[in-house]
């Protein structure tokens, strides 16, 4: 199956793709903009919570007691702020670390004003505290401070540094970063191998629906499974083999009714033709029986041979009309199958034998020596009555059209299941372009000669549809001195 430019297995692998990086850059975006502020503005809660619970226990009287030494520990630690409570007379009371001397000058410094190498900005201010972020412009530190007094009168520092606030905040957006990477990739992985588990049936089936198009119903879909695609997949199947019967009995139908169009077609030719061949073969016949006929009628001759003479003439051609009127009465029969073929088991040279002595006396008219390569018994399976038909047609067409040296030959070549019966005749051939068409009704290669023998061209029509009720073949071979015309007979009841 080849990938198409915009194919779905691609869309949903950038779609994927580009919603991981988008929600990756958006979380980016949002953390390096507002994650630092966030982080102050919790910082300034934690700050205000631990003045409150820091004044709520001076209120109680047990800010400087073992017993809020825990919880104070846990606002220092938890938070990472600097504490330190100081009375009037600047005594410590609670610090949240050693060097008490810097914590007091600090707190000395707020309290008595900023240097001046020191910037704030007053962030929430009440009655009891002021909330103040500080930079340090010498050491370029930024400080969160929160001073003010208790409820008891004592007075309170609370400080912490913002730099670890900016750090984190930065660490923070870099992780990110590294994790947005990671995940951009092993999305694009994954999403390749989904979009492809997904889009392949898909494309299987795309392939299949355009085979189907081109009426090729040989591809299946091949792959098993629950899903809404796989049950397509049966379905385009069960489609497949049901268009598959449909054009076939489609075709099965416009095959047979094609059939029935040309055999109306053939039937209405072969009606034409036949009208008009038999009407030009009875034209000759009746024009000479009539002339003679009326010759008759007014006596142009009136000795007794020439009347006779003329009665001969009309009887001879009235003859010739029955005969072919009957050989168009066989051939009908045989080509529309209302001629029953029985197929016995005969001797061949038996019949050929008796048809070449009952003609011997157009052979010694003729001049015609006559060949018989075998006297040996040839048993073959078919109609004995319609093979001595096809034998006398050929028979006497070899005696008509015997030239030259005036000599018939008559041979078989044996083959494993059948026999060929060969007649062969010397004299003129047969033009190259006559060769198929000799087997067509009343068509004729030479019409002079074949009307002074009285031949119709029914002859070989007949021998042609004998051979087809056997369903064995004929045919006609041109050699340098002469024609051959065989049949093939079988010669085992298979």
């Amino acid at each position: 199956m080849r990938m198409v430019k915009n194919s779905l297995a691609r869309q949903l692998t950038a779609t994927i793709v580009a919603l991981v990086a988008g929600t990756v850059l958006l979380c980016w975006f949002l953390n390096n903009t507002f994650l630092e502020g966030y982080y102050t503005y919790n910082k300034q809660d934690a700050m205000l919570d631990g003045f409150s619970t820091i004044n709520s226990a001076s209120r109680e009287g047990v800010l400087d007691n073992e017993s809020f030494d825990v919880e104070f520990e846990n606002i220092c630690a938890n938070d990472n702020i600097s504490i330190m409570v100081i009375s009037a007379d600047s005594s410590v009371i609670r610090a949240s670390v050693n060097d008490v001397d810097l914590l007091r000058k600090t707190f000395m410094e707020v309290l008595l004003g900023n240097p001046a190498d020191s910037m704030t900005e007053i962030v929430d201010e009440s009655d009891n505290y002021v909330l103040e972020r500080q930079i340090d412009a010498r050491l370029g530190s930024e400080y969160l401070v929160l001073w003010g007094t208790l409820d008891d009168g004592n007075l309170i520092l609370m400080r912490t540094a913002l730099e670890s606030i900016r750090e984190n905040a930065w660490i923070s957006n870099r992780f990110l970063g590294y994790i947005g990477v990671l995940a951009v990739i092993l999305s694009t992985i994954i999403s390749v191998f989904v979009s492809k588990k997904i889009a392949n049936p898909i494309l299987e089936l795309t392939d299949i629906s355009k085979r189907m198009a081109e009426l090729d119903f040989n591809a299946k879909y091949s792959r098993k499974g629950e899903t809404e695609i796989d049950q397509l997949g049966e379905h385009i199947n069960v489609l497949s083999e049901t268009l598959e019967k449909t054009i076939s009995e489609l075709k099965s139908a416009n095959n047979e009714l094609q059939i029935d169009i040309e055999k109306k077609i053939q039937i209405d030719e072969m009606r034409r033709e036949f009208l008009s061949n038999v009407s030009h073969e009875l034209k000759t016949p009746l024009a000479l029986i009539q002339g003679y006929a009326e010759g008759l009628i007014e006596c142009i001759n009136e000795d007794e041979q020439s009347r006779n003479f003329y009665c001969e003439v009309i009887m001879d051609e009235a003859d010739k009309m029955n005969q072919m009127v009957k050989k168009l009465l066989t051939l009908n029969q045989l080509e529309f199958g209302n001629d029953k073929v029985a197929m016995e088991r005969f001797n061949l040279t038996e019949l050929v034998l008796g048809v070449v002595n009952s003609s011997s006396i157009l052979l010694k008219q003729n001049g015609i020596d006559l060949i018989f390569e075998t006297n040996e018994p040839m048993y073959v399976w078919a109609d004995e009555f319609k093979v001595e038909e096809v034998v006398t047609n050929y028979l006497s067409n070899a005696i008509h059209h015997a030239d030259f040296e005036k000599e018939i030959r008559i041979r078989y070549t044996k083959h494993r299941d059948y026999v060929r019966l060969s007649i062969f005749n010397t004299g003129k051939l047969i033009p190259q372009e006559d060769l198929d068409r000799i087997w067509i009704k009343f068509y004729k290669v030479d019409k002079a000669r074949t009307r002074e023998y009285g031949g119709s061209g029914i002859g070989l029509s007949i021998v042609k549809a004998i051979m087809d009720s056997f369903h064995r073949e004929c045919g006609v071979i041109n050699h340098e001195n002469g024609v051959e015309f065989w049949i093939e007979l079988d010669t085992k009841n298979n």
